[in-house]
């Protein structure tokens, strides 16, 4: 049986659109016969570098209105529940990102992530409390406390900082950003059906 292609998905917890390609990224992946590697990450570091001491949708007001009435739309779109705008924004994500990066060796994580993007942006809830997170842990069936520790420890701290450094070296900038096994990048939910078309070998215009 021939390998199928892989395609990398990075996501942040405070990102807008990262919600949006996290709700629809299984069931196209499936359809286009595309593996998935779920990359959790935090982008405030790679917005620090730039100069930017919060999201740009917060530093440029109109930028924001737009991205918050395109949220909606494109939430009735596919859909999803109505936007629930979380206070403040961006929500303090290390506590869920940290769970998360402890969770990539574990089945839990696409469903937590999905948990998280849901009490968020559906329903408004706080993600950045640590019991906040371990409450969506525990709602799956898990030990949520024991997670969390086990998250909270050194060696998984290095691996989330690795992470960052990762993505920085590849050339990612933001979320979502979706990288093909030639390096090819793609970023923003827009961009996630070229993402998976270009991972299983469709290239425009006759691209290399």
């Amino acid at each position: 049986m021939a390998r199928r292609p892989t395609l990398e998905f990075w996501y942040e917890f405070a990102s807008t659109y990262s919600y949006l390609s996290v709700m629809r990224i299984e069931a196209l992946a499936a359809e286009a016969g595309v593996e998935l590697r779920w990359r959790p990450f935090l982008v405030g570091p790679l917005f620090a570098a730039q100069g930017w001491n919060s999201s740009p949708f917060n530093i440029y007001p109109a930028k924001g209105r737009a991205m918050w009435r395109d949220l909606e739309r494109e939430a009735a779109r596919h859909g999803l529940p109505p936007i629930s705008r979380p206070d403040p924004f961006p929500q303090n994500s290390l506590s869920a990102t940290r769970a998360a990066t402890y969770g990539m060796d574990h089945d839990w994580l696409i469903p937590f992530s999905k948990a998280v993007y849901r009490a968020e942006f559906a329903e408004g809830q706080s993600i950045a409390e640590p019991p906040a997170v371990a409450a969506l842990l525990d709602r799956l069936g898990l030990d949520g406390s024991m997670i969390l520790k086990a998250a909270a420890a050194e060696s998984n701290k290095m691996r989330l900082r690795a992470n960052g450094e990762e993505a920085r070296s590849r050339g990612i900038f933001g979320a979502p950003t979706f990288l093909t096994e030639d390096g090819e990048l793609f970023w923003g939910n827009d961009r996630l059906e070229q993402a998976l078309a270009w991972a299983v070998g469709d290239r425009p215009g006759g691209l290399l």
